[in-house]
């Protein structure tokens, strides 16, 4: 784990013992769980470390994710970023959403098992629970790993935002490709680029730049568009 601790301490944040040893138990878990059921393809301890843990903690010195309270993942996969932050940020509130029960009953058992108090699980696809009143625009910050276009996923994520909030997305090295090929997306679903985060810290290669979002105005009632939309007509 010295990757995590030599990451910690460039991000400015303890390494204690006991957050050290809440993100191994966690990849000890997964990694026992992945045996039975696909969670992760990546097996091996180091990359794991560097590719979950360090890859999701890397915004953790954004303004955008130290202001923010209630914090939603959506298309969280094994707990990837919202497990990581919410070890950080304990005060936080996390809201981990996918699609696969069975991943998100998993994490739970774990989660309780180590000791994360601050994160909840949400069965569910994107475009439904972006319609519930009682998480549609409801959030300060949506984070998101998942693998879709930077259009679909804005569409997806931007209604669960509310206004003065900010979506970010993981994106790889192309973001500013993706951002050109999205068109209007953003503004239509009511937000505005702020920026394009790209991670440092020595010792370390990412793949991933940070997309970031403000929520300038409400989304449209008319989003998200009924399932299954989103990824095949993408907005533009």
């Amino acid at each position: 784990m010295e990757q995590l601790k030599n990451a910690l301490k460039e991000l400015n944040i303890e390494a204690e013992e006991e957050l050290i040893s809440k993100f191994e138990k966690y990849m000890n878990a997964v990694l026992e769980w992945n045996e039975h059921v696909n969670l992760t393809a990546i097996t091996d301890k180091k990359d794991f470390v560097q590719k979950h843990f360090v890859d999701s903690i890397l915004p953790c010195n954004c303004e955008e994710m130290v202001s923010a309270e209630n914090i939603l993942d959506l298309g969280t996969g094994a707990g990837f970023p919202g497990v990581p932050l919410a070890l950080i940020f304990p005060e936080k509130k996390f809201l981990l959403v996918d699609s696969l029960k069975k991943r998100l009953k998993i994490i739970s058992e774990i989660c309780e098992e180590i000791g994360i108090k601050n994160v909840k699980v949400l069965h569910g696809r994107a475009e439904e629970i972006g319609r519930m009143k009682e998480h549609r625009e409801k959030y300060d910050l949506c984070v998101s790993r998942a693998v879709a276009n930077f259009s679909t996923l804005s569409e997806y994520c931007l209604p669960l935002v509310k206004k003065g909030g900010y979506f970010m997305a993981y994106k790889g090295p192309d973001a500013e490709v993706e951002i050109e090929a999205s068109g209007k997306a953003c503004s239509i679903l009511g937000g505005k680029l702020s920026r394009i985060f790209i991670p440092k810290l020595s010792g370390f290669e990412f793949n991933h730049n940070i997309i970031i979002v403000e929520k300038e105005k409400n989304t449209s009632p008319k989003y998200p568009r009924k399932a299954g939309t989103p990824a095949k007509e993408p907005l533009k």
